[in-house]
């Protein structure tokens, strides 16, 4: 593996890809989610809680308890209490009467970018400085442009800001150049924070340095070092410039150059699978951070033809240090964090960065937008050793290092379709990485980790306490069988087989078993609107579907949307039958009651009965249904049941138990028994134990051979999801007794 390793992920600083043990035995302190703050407790009191909040970009005060960032829709910068980081506390909201851009934090005051344009040719925009005393605006100062990215130096004497003047997307398909041009401003700040030239402000001029449209320069972000120094990314231009701020010269500037990468998804394909390489795309960097006075890295995000997928190093000559090439997209395939629907695009998608010092290593921290997450990685003078992966909430925007207090903070912008946004914070200092509990080994073949995700049923193997298998839903385009190897922690994916050969070549896999005689029983889902036939399939071990088994014309006719979810082969009265959960009721069933499905394969035949589903407990409504159906041995089952509802909406995340002793299925058409069932297990502890968003979907339920509980959650692909895989061991499955 060392060999496999070397070849497609440079140096042996990526080992903890797949192995993710320490990094070395000297190391062995790690970040730990502590707190996730959702955004829309900052409104003030009597405000629909449903208003749109988002957390953009964000700060700290110079003693870190306080943190400070923009909420775009609210055209608000929000202040938050830190001082307890397990317990968030709103302090107040100061209305900008535009769009806050970006802030920063001095000692006195907040500095926010406000842009105020009417449209993209009549840009403006002003910094507003906020007391931190009292809150209130103390001073509005023209920047002469509509605002994006803003820096204030370590000793507070200056305050840059780069202005964007961002072009209109819509026009000529987002050509450059489109006027007017952008630049960077700069204010000077006296000893109590306060701009002296708020009146006058100093324009550095940036056109003519890049090759790309150099009549529109395009500022997007900025940083500053302890010379005061400010590295401006022109990331529509693909450049990159180093202003001295003290004189407002610009005193080296260079092409961001390209980047290409290796064994990574490029296809519009559904699946997370290595299809192909990008070559010499322009990097087009966003966020900036000094490492030190000599050194900083860029996030590549791409915008306008670029965005090579990773991070870059640089030194302040413009000389490429280090270039992470394939990295980040390797990361988000092994920890099932690939926004596969990108893959054609920008794939994970760095977009921020921050750097801190903690433990006596300075870290470099590189997000995904796409992916939900963040690389961790330790500085070392030349190729940076990756450290940790750290799952996030959905659309990481901001990020910040706030070492003074071993914290680090992601602003997570996505409020929409249920999710909200929200503010996270980490801690260092812990043992162990706490995630993920999910990774998977290189496909040789591929030459890069296994892609994988939207995980939705889980199989034990009889014989092998250590294997399991499962599932992947209908997100992706191919239907595929996955092998865990649990011996270890975290779990490891170390193969896979595609499912074909059946009639129906679109499959939304939702149920596992192993079959005693080999292979498999596989459930999928239909769905009446995409012509999805509601399958019990056998196939081999190889994938190869061997009969595949529809249910009685007549019920299929009553058949809705949410359908086949679990599958369980069981021995009862001396026949191997095979039974399957529905999701939600159908047109035939009463309301609250849902149908096992029970298969006898010898006489291919079904019976069913009815499970009392338990009414929706959150108080923002929703649904309740089944998602998993294991067998316990002489006709009892465990029932997973579940709301659909995550985060603070959570209500209904249970195991159930039931019989089948003494109950015999009815034909369709013949009165239904209704099934006994028994409370045996509260799984919302353990899924929130994370303190991420509380995932709604619990999808996956076995017993090992061994006799361990064992859940797994569904993490839709990444899609409009946070993306994280929880493999959770419930304990011994003598609980459920």
């Amino acid at each position: 593996m060392a060999n496999l390793r070397g070849r497609f992920l440079k140096g042996a600083s990526l080992a903890v890809l797949f192995g993710l043990g320490a990094v070395s035995a000297a190391q062995a302190d790690y970040f730990e989610r502590i707190n996730t703050y959702p955004v829309y407790k900052t409104l003030p009191e009597g405000a629909d809680l449903a208003t749109e909040t988002v957390a953009e970009i964000i700060y700290a005060s110079k003693d870190g308890r306080t943190l400070v960032f923009t909420d775009s829709p609210g055209e608000d910068i929000v202040f938050v209490n830190a001082s307890n980081p397990l317990n968030l506390q709103p302090m107040g909201r100061t209305a900008l009467g535009g769009e806050p851009t970006s802030v920063a934090v001095g000692t006195k005051a907040a500095y926010a970018g406000v842009n105020t344009s009417k449209d993209y040719i009549n840009a403006s925009g002003h910094l507003a400085v906020i007391s931190l005393e009292g809150l209130g605006i103390t001073a509005k100062c023209d920047t002469k442009g509509q605002p994006d990215s803003v820096a204030i130096s370590a000793d507070g004497k200056f305050v840059a800001i780069a202005i964007e003047n961002e072009r209109d997307e819509d026009l000529n398909d987002g050509a450059m150049p489109q006027m007017p041009a952008g630049h960077l401003a700069i204010f000077d700040l006296d000893d109590n924070g306060m701009p002296t030239n708020c009146d006058a402000v100093r324009i550095v001029d940036m056109t003519g340095l890049a090759e790309v449209a150099p009549s529109d320069p395009e500022p997007e972000f900025v940083s500053i070092n302890s010379k005061n120094q400010a590295v401006v990314t022109l990331q529509e231009n693909n450049h990159l410039a180093i202003v001295d701020l003290a004189s407002g010269e610009i005193v080296r500037h260079f092409s961001a150059g390209t980047a290409s990468a290796e064994n990574i998804p490029v296809t519009k394909a559904l699946m997370s699978d290595a299809s192909g390489s990008t070559d010499n795309v322009a990097r087009e960097p966003d966020a900036v951070a000094w490492i030190d006075d000599e050194r900083f890295v860029t996030a590549n995000e791409g915008d306008y033809q670029g965005g090579s997928r990773g991070f870059t190093i640089w030194n302040a000559d413009g000389e490429v240090l280090f270039d992470s090439g394939n990295q980040m997209e390797h990361l988000g395939m092994a920890h099932g964090h690939y926004p596969a629907k990108r893959a054609a695009k920008k794939g994970t998608e760095p977009e921020g960065v921050a750097v801190g010092e903690f433990g006596g290593e300075t870290l470099i921290f590189v997000n995904s937008e796409r992916g939900n997450f963040v690389a961790v990685y330790k500085d070392t003078g030349a190729e940076p050793e990756f450290v940790q992966f750290l799952p996030t909430h959905v659309g990481p925007e901001g990020l910040l290092a706030i070492p003074g207090r071993d914290l680090f903070a992601v602003a997570n912008e996505v409020d929409e379709d249920g999710v909200r946004a929200h503010v996270s914070l980490y801690k260092f200092g812990a043992a162990a990485p706490a995630y993920p509990s999910v990774v998977s080994a290189m496909d040789p073949e591929k030459h890069a980790p296994i892609g994988w995700g939207a995980l939705s049923g889980l199989a034990a193997d009889p014989q092998d306490a250590n294997t399991l298998y499962a599932v992947s839903d209908s997100f992706y385009d191919d239907a595929r069988i996955f092998t865990l190897d649990i011996s270890s922690t975290p779990a490891r994916i170390t193969s896979y087989v595609t499912v074909q050969g059946g009639k129906q070549a679109k499959l939304d896999l939702e149920g596992i078993s192993v079959a005693k005689d080999g292979g498999f029983w596989l459930a999928s889902e239909g769905h009446p609107d995409k012509e999805l036939g509601h399958l019990l399939l056998k196939v081999g071990t190889d994938g190869t579907v061997e009969e595949e088994i529809t249910l009685p014309e007549e019920l299929v006719a009553q058949a809705q949307r949410f359908s086949f979810e679990g599958v369980a082969e069981f021995e009862m009265n001396g026949e191997t039958l095979v039974a399957v959960a529905v999701q939600r009721e159908w047109k035939d069933d009463p309301k609250g009651m849902v149908k096992l499905a029970i298969y006898n394969p010898a006489k291919k035949s079904w019976g069913f009965v009815h499970y009392p589903l338990d009414a929706p407990k959150s108080a923002a409504g929703g649904w309740v249904g089944l998602s998993e159906i294991v067998s316990m041995g002489n006709g009892r089952f465990a029932i997973l049941e579940r709301d659909n509802k995550g985060g603070e909406d959570a209500a209904i995340k249970q195991i159930t138990t039931i019989s089948l002793d003494g109950v015999t299925p009815a034909a369709y058409g013949e009165e239904l028994p209704v099934l006994e069932k028994h409370f045996a297990m509260d799984v919302l502890p353990a899924m929130a134990a994370g303190k991420g968003w509380v995932l709604d979907k619990p999808e996956g339920l076995t017993i090992t051979a061994g006799g361990r509980l064992i859940l797994i959650t569904d993490n839709d692909g990444v899609d409009d999801a946070p993306g994280e895989t929880q493999l959770i061991d419930l304990g011994p499955a003598s609980r459920l007794h």
